[in-house]
């Protein structure tokens, strides 16, 4: 039987070590062994071990002081921690517990508890595991514009005054652009709001499928407004970027029922010049710039890009 849990035994006694090991592996858990806390925690930040055993008394490093050493790193998963011992007053059982064991057991270790203990740190395992997960889903949830799946205003005005920031402190090239569907409103209004709706997805699925991974970004500004921000990309490389998607755009058509719905888009790039002293600026001035090229697109007949470097 396999069930795929990496456990962490650290014991001294060779002897004990192999017995405990080869009892564990019998019931298809993944063992590693360590003689002393401090290979112990070598080991941990090397693996993806999800409970320790640990025997209490130990040269180097001792249990207790393993406890408070794992407890003080985070190792990205939470480790659930056995504690074995030959003490048993309730001093030293509390002593165990305040330095971050989950769980204590007394020796000599009867097998079939330590099994069913190890049951139950599963189960805790795979509860914080799921809790974590929420937690992540929820947190993404919150940065995330509902209908189109890409960032909301309110990750876009926490993030993007730190990319500025880092652009103008490191002297580093940063270009945002604004692009805005052309005549979005006739769409909604000879369609409805639904088939507007999957005009959006499409326009955005388009555009992010286009972006560099882990580095460009894109965020929904407004109703048919977005803002995409292109991290180390001067005007020059913004503006071939805008007219890619400007023409990706043009041709992009949403079917709907037997009609195909194409749309334009304008863009206002701006971009920051790393020569030039940008301290007085701010992330609203990037904004304002890009919004007024913008702007100026829409003016001279729409489905056009318009850029300019602060």
């Amino acid at each position: 039987m396999e069930n795929n849990i990496e456990v962490l035994l650290v014991e001294d006694s060779r002897t004990q070590a192999l017995k405990f090991k080869l009892m564990l592996e019998s019931h298809g858990y993944h063992v590693r062994v360590a003689q002393n806390g401090l290979e112990a925690m070598n080991m941990l930040l090397n693996s993806q071990t999800s409970i320790v055993i640990s025997d209490w008394i130990m040269p180097e490093m001792d249990g207790s002081e393993l406890c408070r050493a794992i407890r003080k790193h985070d190792f990205g998963n939470y480790l659930y921690i056995i504690l074995l011992t030959a003490k048993d007053s309730k001093n030293d059982i509390i002593e165990g517990l305040e330095a971050g064991a989950d769980d204590y057991l007394t020796k000599p270790v009867d097998d079939a508890e330590l099994i069913a203990r190890l049951t139950t740190a599963e189960r805790v395992i795979r509860l914080e595991a799921s809790l974590k997960q929420r937690n992540k889903e929820i947190a993404l949830l919150s940065i995330t514009d509902p209908l189109t799946q890409v960032f909301n205003r309110g990750y876009l005005n926490e993030n993007l005054p730190k990319a500025f920031k880092r652009a103008v402190r490191y002297h580093q090239r940063l270009t945002i652009m604004i692009g805005d569907i052309d005549h979005f409103k006739r769409i909604n209004d000879r369609f409805g709001h639904q088939v507007g709706d999957q005009v959006l997805q499409s326009f955005v699925t388009l555009i992010n499928d286009s972006l560099r991974k882990d580095l460009d970004w894109m965020a929904r500004y407004g109703g048919e407004e977005f803002i995409i921000v292109l991290p180390e990309t001067d005007l020059k490389g913004g503006m071939a970027a805008a007219e890619r998607f400007r023409t990706s755009v043009r041709d992009l058509g949403t079917r709907v029922g037997d009609q195909d719905i194409r749309i334009t888009v304008s863009f206002g790039v701006a971009a920051l010049d790393p020569e030039i002293d940008q301290s007085w600026m701010t992330t609203d001035d990037l904004i304002r710039a890009a919004d007024q090229c913008l702007y100026q697109a829409k003016d001279r007949g729409r489905n056009q890009c318009v850029g300019t470097t602060l």
